[in-house]
């Protein structure tokens, strides 16, 4: 069924397609039809539903029935365009976040519909070849919006700032989960359960659940997390309600994506919770503290980090808020990666790239990623620790990463830790820094000698370095690419020979 408020677009996308098989101009049909110019104008526009009685004078005018321009059915060549505005996803596309109105894209649309039609099967054919389903699309589109604003929103900040001051009895320079269960329960009234979710063997990995029961709000928690998660979700909790937060009981985001709100609602509750947790003011002290050491020093690095009984993950995503706004690291990537143990594959779970689309990055496409990352190679050593002995983490390597055939530097701070609750499973989180001048301002060990350099690349598939001995797949795309390469040179030199192009 379509939703009511596409209607109107197919029918300004008939109106409009029904007046150029007449060859009428809009002031010829406005004419003949008895309307004014303006009035269609904003028919065709969709900004206007008109009454029976204009679209029988419209029907008159373009000498077909009155069935035909109220049918909800388009003509072939804009069947794309009619299973686009059937769907709902048009109406679920956080246009407005991006400055843009679904009227200025329905305008697009309308001025040149078989062109824009065919562009849209081309999507939906590269969207179903690559089997990316609507929440990839949802996730993109958020990952976007943060990155246009540098992932830095003052708004929340402010929020953040103003809760922890009411609460400053509570909340004091390290947060407690009793402080924020009380508040949980005193201020919004939560039943808090720690029992049942943990005692559910296939919830394991399900970290929190929301049901509201008898107007009282309940909050389930998985008993197996550690304090730094069970914080980091009662601080969400807390977020939906302080900033007024729409949401509906049933399964996360991280299980289903209902819509794109939910996925916004649940980033700005996972911002604030950051917020509340490791305070702006403090980190920054922290972090310049970091920066000025001359060398490298993980175990100062590890001590800041647990001062805030945050999450490595909770930690490195806090310094994506900070590190571009205060110390100008604009150029940076977020990268989160989870291995099961035993298993040969390593899957990228999250990212964020900050002024640019650095690498490394994800890929839906079976590609193995470069072994000779940081990131991966951190999840190596940390399962053969946990072989010898019970070491469950967070250990903590950096590295500085030199793109095979690119000038691009990036030095890498990356920790990893087992997952909990999740069982054999591990993961890693990495912020990379681009090797530039601003870099070398700000930090002063990025020519630490102790740091390790290695070339690295994206995937083995597309990687040129010899001799790798990391290497868990053959060059095949950087093959093919090579051979394209060979023909392009061979027919270019067959037709500078017969003078077909001629050169200097």
């Amino acid at each position: 069924m379509i939703p009511a408020e596409n209607i109107k677009w197919i029918l300004a996308l008939k109106l409009r397609q029904l007046r150029a098989a007449k060859g009428y101009s809009a002031t010829m049909l406005a004419k003949k039809s008895g309307i004014s110019t303006s009035y269609l104008a904003e028919i065709e526009k969709g900004k206007k539903r008109p009454t029976p009685q204009k679209i029988m004078a419209l029907a008159k005018a373009l000498e077909v029935d009155y069935d035909e321009i109220v049918s909800l059915k388009l003509s072939e060549e804009l069947t794309p365009i009619a299973n686009l505005l059937t769907s709902n996803f048009l109406n679920e596309l956080p246009l407005q976040l991006f400055g843009i109105g679904l009227e200025q894209l329905m305008d697009i649309i309308a001025d040149a519909p078989d062109k824009v039609s065919a562009f849209i099967s081309m999507l939906i054919q590269v969207a179903r070849n690559y089997e990316i389903q609507t929440d990839h699309f949802f996730k993109i589109a958020l990952r976007s919006y943060q990155e246009m604003y540098n992932n830095f929103f003052e708004d929340i900040e402010r929020d953040a700032a103003n809760f922890k001051e009411e609460y400053s009895i509570l909340l004091k320079d390290v947060i407690t989960e009793g402080s924020l269960v009380q508040i949980l329960e005193q201020q919004y009234h939560y039943c808090i359960d720690q029992q049942r979710l943990g005692a559910e063997k296939k919830l394991q990995g399900i970290r929190s659940l929301y049901k509201l029961e008898d107007e009282q709000p309940i909050l389930m928690l998985n008993s197996n997390l550690n304090t730094s998660q069970k914080n980091f979700q009662l601080a969400k909790e807390i977020a939906y309600n302080h900033l007024g937060l729409q949401r509906k009981g049933g399964l996360p985001p991280s299980l289903k994506i209902d819509s794109f709100e939910q996925l916004l609602h649940n980033a700005k509750a996972s911002y604030f919770a950051g917020a509340l947790l490791v305070d702006r003011n403090k980190v920054l002290d922290d972090i310049d503290r970091v920066f000025s050491k001359d060398v490298w020093d993980g175990a100062l690095f590890l001590k800041v980090m647990n001062g805030y009984n945050v999450s490595p993950e909770t930690f490195l995503h806090r310094l994506t808020n900070l590190l571009p706004h205060y110390f100008r690291l604009n150029h940076l990537f977020f990268l989160r990666f989870t291995h099961t143990r035993k298993s040969p594959q390593y899957h990228i779970t999250k990212e964020l790239h900050l002024a640019d689309l650095h690498n490394p990055h994800g890929n839906e496409i079976n590609e193995h990623y470069c072994r000779r990352w940081i990131t991966i190679n951190i999840l190596k050593e940390l399962e053969q620790l946990q072989e010898k002995q019970d070491e469950q983490g967070p250990i903590v390597r950096v590295q500085r990463s030199r793109y095979w055939n690119s000038k691009r530097e990036y030095f890498c701070i990356t920790l990893a830790r087992a997952m909990h609750p999740t069982p054999q499973t591990n993961s890693s989180v990495t912020i990379g820094f681009l090797v530039d001048r601003n870099f070398k301002e700000k930090v002063n060990f990025w020519d630490d000698p102790a740091v390790p350099v290695r070339w690295v690349n994206e995937t083995c598939e597309r990687c040129g370095i010899e001799d790798c001995q990391e290497r868990v797949a053959a060059p095949t795309v950087l093959e093919k690419q090579e051979k394209i390469n060979e023909l392009e040179q061979a027919v270019r030199s067959v037709l500078e020979e017969a003078s077909i192009i001629k050169t200097d």
